[in-house]
């Protein structure tokens, strides 16, 4: 063997992917390449092919997106890339529990989906004097998915925190291969409730480029319309739920009752409150006529109006603000080591924002918001969400400027036909949430989604370092993650 990486796809349209096969001896420097070539980490995964089961890493950006497959052999062992990405610390542990491939060099490599009853295979060791241990969940008192928190505290301080998701995983990937594309989609879709559009755009951009299919100018305005609605009522609850945390009741109720007339309006336009069924693979669902497009407008600008002034009250009300600020600070260089995404990178100075690199969806010459102060706490989380969410309705009253008509995709050129695999980036309301889809005689052969909240979940632990234990709810409701994106 050469040790040299093989081209297997030739490049093509936007995100169409160009596989290039490379041999363990050659895996760190092909993922070094990929990095000083200006693309990013964005998932890795394991594959099955005809000799047995492959690690992958996707690297990417609009216009390029590189899968790095690489055949263990026998042995079943590819070097980590832990000490070049350390964002893939969850990625290589989940391909390690569910295709049984090691990493030398991660050490130790702790179960993530597989839970053991041993407690010190997944926690890590804190020692010293008045060191002791909180465990929360992984049953809440609330209805949401099962999370474990352990915390590494003295006294009330936490020293560290370990993080146990994945209590309830679906196999929706698994699920969704062998079948036809309208399939696969919803179980993308259901993948997260308050991420629905995101995840099925995402799916049916991957599965289009793969087939060299292109949006029309409608069908781009369609789906950045459900994009910007789904945000929209997500970012309304987000802020809601931070004064919920603290016991502002004031901001609660507001941006409570702001987010059920958002849910509303999805509803009107869109049939579902959450946006469900809204998407399809090479065409449009949403179809809304001119008079729908009028009321719609004028309740976003009413919407508007309201969010405008509840924030007014929140920016002006001392004992709230006072508690939202210097908590939970996680640094620039701390969100750019683990590959923050969304309005958490953003509220720290990584301005990355999958909409400004977009071709397929209607965003134009879109530029991400930035908060007043990127300083990466609490209070840089609340108002990066108002910022945007200043931005989104102003993107919603141009899209709904007039009625949305049926529309499709349309084939590609054959020359510029990529292959049998695709990607799709999506800005979902939690940031970048990433689909890989490959493609074997009109059948999805694997589906691999990479969400916003996967890629933030080890961001949370960074931020509760050196916190106070009370302070950790109102932390996690600053990142607002999913935990059903991880149990997929």
């Amino acid at each position: 063997m050469s040790g040299h990486a093989t081209t297997s796809l030739h490049h093509g349209p936007p995100g169409a992917a160009r596989r290039i096969d490379v041999e363990p001896a050659r895996w760190r420097d092909a993922a070094r390449e990929a990095l000083d070539a200006g693309l990013r980490f964005s998932g890795l995964f394991g594959i099955e092919g005809a000799g047995g089961v492959m690690a992958a890493a996707l690297f990417g950006r609009s216009g390029e997106e590189r899968l790095l497959v690489c055949d263990p052999g026998p042995a079943t062992i590819v070097p980590s890339l832990l000490g070049i990405v350390p964002a893939a610390d969850w990625d290589e542990r989940e391909a390690h529990d569910l295709y049984g491939i090691s990493f030398s060099g991660h050490e130790p490599l702790r179960p993530l989906v597989h839970h053991s009853d041993d407690l010190d295979s997944w926690t890590v060791e804190v020692g010293g004097e008045d060191t002791h241990q909180v465990a929360v969940g992984p049953i809440h008192a609330g209805i949401i998915e099962p999370g474990h928190f352990r915390f590494h505290v003295v006294g009330e301080r936490i020293l560290h925190l370990d993080l146990r998701l994945f209590y309830s995983h679906r196999g929706l990937e698994r699920a969704a291969e062998g079948r036809e594309p309208a399939d696969a989609l919803r179980h993308a879709q259901r993948a997260c409730g308050a991420c629905a559009v995101a995840n099925s755009v995402a799916f049916a951009h991957a599965w289009e480029s793969a087939g060299g299919l292109w949006p029309d100018a409608e069908l781009a305005r369609a789906r950045t319309t459900l994009l910007e609605l789904e945000r929209l009522y997500n970012h309304l609850g987000d802020i809601s739920a931070v004064c919920a945390g603290v016991g502002f009741a004031p901001g609660t109720a507001a941006f409570a009752a702001l987010k059920e007339r958002a849910l509303r309006l999805n509803r009107s336009l869109a049939g579902h409150r959450f946006l469900f069924d809204s998407v399809a693979v090479g065409a449009s669902r949403l179809q809304v006529d001119e008079s729908r497009a009028r009321r719609a407008r004028e309740e976003l600008r009413e919407l508007a109006d309201e969010s405008a002034r509840a924030w007014r009250e929140l920016r002006f009300a001392g004992s709230l603000q006072e508690r939202l600020a210097g908590v939970g600070v996680v640094s620039r260089e701390q969100a750019l080591r683990h590959g923050a995404v969304g309005p958490a990178a953003r509220a720290c100075g990584v301005a990355r924002d999958a909409r400004t690199l977009s071709p397929r969806l209607a965003y134009g010459d879109f530029s991400p918001a930035r908060p007043p102060s990127p300083t990466g706490d609490v209070a840089a989380r609340v108002d990066m969400r108002a910022v945007e969410l200043e931005q989104t309705l102003g993107l919603l009253d141009g899209l709904l400027g007039r009625a949305i008509e049926p529309a499709r995709c349309e084939p590609l050129d054959s020359a510029a036909h990529g292959g049998d695999v695709g990607v799709g980036r999506i800005e979902s309301p939690r940031g970048e949430s990433v689909c890989v889809v490959s493609a074997h005689d009109g059948r999805v052969a694997r589906m691999h989604l990479r969400s916003a909240s996967y890629a933030n979940w080890p961001l949370v632990a960074q931020a509760a370092r050196g916190e106070l234990l009370p302070e950790f709810p109102l932390i996690n409701k600053s990142f607002e993650l999913c935990y059903a994106c991880c149990d997929r």
